[in-house]
């Protein structure tokens, strides 16, 4: 449904939106990026797009793993309680700028494990610090509505 090449990044995030709302018959479900193997590519555009479990998976996880040959993601949906304990897990491992850091992220919105934004570094370490971030897409989709 949401497929057509010629549509904007946006507008495939905004149907995906609207599509997984409509699947789910309004249930509480998120959506998050995805990617399960660690990858260079950050996992932020439309076809990493997944539905979570209705009720269960309330939280999108992103992993983030400094090597000497790049900055490798994980991205995936997850329980909150799950994602913290990680995140806690790592929480000694994460020195972002450091060779063989690892930091674990949770945050309980659509699509929040996304791209970071360029304009705000404060925000990225208010979110790594577990503050909630507001995805663009979903600010978007109070506007249209």
């Amino acid at each position: 449904m949401c497929e057509r090449e010629e549509r904007s990044m946006w507008g495939q995030v905004l149907c995906a939106t609207f599509w997984g709302l409509l699947s789910s018959g309004f249930a509480l479900q998120i959506q998050c990026y995805q990617c399960e193997e660690f990858q260079k590519d950050d996992c932020s555009s439309p076809e990493f797009i997944v539905n979570c479990t209705v009720n269960v998976q309330d939280t999108c996880q992103k992993e983030v793993m400094e090597k000497s040959d790049g900055i490798f993601y994980r991205k995936s949906c997850a329980s909150s309680a799950a994602c913290l304990i990680a995140s806690a897990g790592y929480q000694s491992f994460c020195t972002p700028g450091k060779v063989n850091s690892v930091c674990i992220s949770c945050c309980d919105t659509s699509l929040c494990n996304g791209p970071r934004s360029k304009k705000s570094r404060n925000t990225a370490v208010a979110h790594r610090l577990g503050a909630p971030m507001v995805p663009l897409s979903l600010l978007m989709l109070a506007e249209l509505l």
